[in-house]
C-alpha cells in the first residue's frame, strides 16, 4: 500500500530544509532596546519592552509554511504568542479593517485584520523545539500560514492598524497582495 502524499497547494514542491530568504542584512538584537509598538487606529498605543512580550501566554501551533519561490516545509512546530492573546491588549477602532506589519530594516507586510485572527497565527520565538535562529527573524516572527511566507515577516516590531489597505515592501514590488498558496496568488499581474 502507497502512503498518501502530503497535501500541498499547487506548484509546491515539499523539503525538509529551511531556506533563508530575505532581502538586506539581518538585522542587530539588543534586548534592552527592543520593543513591539501597537499604533494607529487603536484606542490607545500599546507598546511592549521584550520582556513584557516574553511574558505574554506562549503556545505551541504545528503549521505548513509555503513560500512563494515554490517550496513547502510540511509540519513545522512554532512556538510564540498567539495573535489573539495579543488582540486582549489591544482596542482596534471600528474602522480598523487592516494592519500593517512593520519590521526591523524598513520591511512591511500588509494583511486584513481577519486574516491574523485565524487560530493558526503567531509572533514566534520558537521553531521545531528550539529558538528562531537570526537568519530565520529572531526574535520575534510573525507565522501566517494561510498565507506565502513573505507574509509571515521576519524581526518584527509593530503592528499599525489601518483602515484602507496599502502594499507593503513586497507588494509594491510586485507580489500578489494576497499572498493565498491555495490560489497561487504568487504576482499582481499573474495570468492563471
Amino acid at each position: 500500500m502507497k502512503a498518501d502524499k502530503p497535501h500541498i497547494p499547487p506548484g509546491q514542491v515539499v523539503t525538509s530544509r529551511f531556506p533563508v530568504l530575505h532581502d538586506g542584512p539581518i538585522p542587530p538584537f539588543d534586548p534592552q532596546g527592543w520593543d513591539f509598538r501597537v499604533f494607529g487606529l487603536v484606542e490607545e498605543e500599546v507598546v511592549f519592552s521584550y520582556q513584557e512580550f516574553m511574558s505574554l501566554p506562549k503556545v505551541e501551533i504545528a503549521s505548513d509554511f509555503h513560500c512563494v519561490t515554490r517550496w513547502s516545509r510540511l509540519d513545522n512546530l512554532w512556538e510564540g504568542v498567539s495573535f489573539r492573546e495579543l488582540m486582549k491588549h489591544i482596542r482596534p477602532k471600528p474602522e480598523a479593517k487592516y494592519v500593517m506589519v512593520h519590521s526591523d530594516g524598513g520591511y512591511t507586510t500588509n494583511l486584513p485584520l481577519p486574516a491574523l485572527l485565524d487560530d493558526d497565527v503567531l509572533f514566534a520565538y520558537g521553531h521545531d523545539g528550539r529558538d528562531l535562529t537570526p537568519e530565520h527573524g529572531w526574535p520575534l516572527r510573525l507565522v501566517v500560514p494561510k498565507r506565502y511566507a513573505w507574509k509571515s515577516a521576519k524581526w518584527v516590531r509593530g503592528l499599525e492598524f489601518i483602515e484602507d489597505d496599502r502594499p507593503g515592501y513586497w507588494e509594491a514590488r510586485g507580489y500578489h497582495n494576497d499572498g493565498d498558496p491555495w490560489k497561487e496568488e504568487r504576482y499582481a499581474n499573474q495570468r492563471l
